[in-house]
């Protein structure tokens, strides 16, 4: 029998991907300007902690932010609104992740938006919600400078053992509405224990966007992130 030809199309992509995200990074780090690639799954509050989190930072440092999803304006509108800092809106095409490439097309796109609203100088800081679940953006570098990612208390404590890669390539796990903790059963140690078992060096915030409480924690983190890469 004929042997056929195998292609690894996948590792491919992987490789082709990681070479696009570390020239975006090097960019990125030339003009001062720190991405944050924010993943969760839907639902779990990632629009409300951007909103909390960016009011506590506006007057700090130049903020803007770039909003993944299949389909809808919905998060980038609401997050001008909310905050008044400038936001566009991706369209994935049905993909259900951003790669490097797709993350360098917005931030051409989030530039020009911002020279038509008259911003005088490039943002601090870019915030990429990327698209809602625990999978897909999990596997795709997209030449941000740090990861994050909310659990939210109703998905339950067991989430990092169920969506390693996920856990395992995020710089800082928020877990969001603890508002709700005694009405589920959530264990915050064993959370922290699993996630440390994925990634020990990640840093666990406890947080309930709703409320505010423990968003400061998060903001702080994130601003000390920003001029740590601005003055490296």
């Amino acid at each position: 029998m004929e042997n056929v030809k195998i292609i690894e199309i996948k590792k491919s992509v992987f490789e082709n991907n990681d070479r696009a995200a570390d020239e975006l990074r090097g960019e990125l780090k030339t003009k001062g300007v720190f991405l944050l690639n924010l993943m969760s799954s839907p639902g779990s509050g990632k629009t409300t902690t951007l909103i909390q989190t960016i009011n506590r930072l506006k007057d700090k440092i130049r903020i803007a932010v770039m909003e993944a999803d299949i389909d809808s304006d919905v998060d980038a509108i609401k997050i001008k609104e909310a905050t008044g800092v400038e936001s566009i809106q991706l369209h994935t095409g049905g993909m259900c992740h951003l790669d490097a490439e797709m993350t360098e097309q917005g931030l051409t796109a989030l530039l020009v938006e911002g020279q038509k609203s008259k911003v005088e100088r490039q943002p601090d800081l870019v915030i990429l919600e990327n698209v809602g679940n625990l999978v897909c953006p999990a596997e795709f570098d997209t030449g941000a400078v740090k990861n994050a990612m909310i659990l939210s208390v109703p998905e339950g404590h067991d989430k990092p053992l169920k969506y390693p890669l996920m856990f395992s390539i995020c710089d800082v796990v928020v877990i969001n509405k603890i508002d709700v903790l005694p009405y589920f059963d959530f264990d915050m140690e064993k959370c922290k224990e699993y996630i440390h078992m994925r990634n020990p060096k990640a840093t666990v915030i406890p947080i309930c966007a709703k409320t505010g409480e423990g968003v400061d924690v998060f903001a702080e983190w994130l601003l000390t992130e920003v001029k740590n890469w601005q003055n490296d």
